[in-house]
C-alpha cells in the first residue's frame, strides 16, 4: 500500500473510540485491537489506530487515492457517530 494519511483527534476517550471502532467493525471485518492500539483491515485498505492519553491517532492506508479517500471518509464518519457528544477535528497528513 502506497497511499498513507495520519489524522491525530483531540479526545480524552481515544482508548475507548478505538476499541468501539474496531469492535464496531469486528463483526464484518478482520480486526484487532487492545486497549491501546488496533487495525482493521477493509477491502480498500487498512487502518491503524494508537491511543494516547491527549488523542486518537489514525493511520490511512490504501492502494490509490481514491481507496484512501474512501478510507478517511470512513473513518471520520463512524468516530464522529460514536463521539457525537465531542466536536472532533480532523486533520489528515501525508
Amino acid at each position: 500500500m502506497t497511499n498513507t494519511a495520519t489524522a491525530k483527534v483531540a479526545t480524552a476517550k481515544a482508548s475507548s473510540y478505538l476499541q468501539q471502532l474496531c469492535k464496531h467493525f469486528a463483526h464484518k471485518l478482520d480486526t484487532e485491537y487492545d486497549p491501546e492500539q488496533g487495525w482493521i483491515q477493509f477491502d480498500f485498505g487498512k487502518a491503524d489506530l494508537l491511543a494516547h492519553p491527549d488523542g486518537l491517532i489514525m493511520t490511512a492506508n490504501a492502494e490509490n487515492p481514491e481507496d484512501l479517500a474512501r478510507l478517511q471518509r470512513v473513518l471520520a464518519l463512524h468516530l464522529e457517530r460514536f463521539a457525537f457528544r465531542e466536536d472532533l477535528i480532523f486533520e489528515w497528513r501525508p
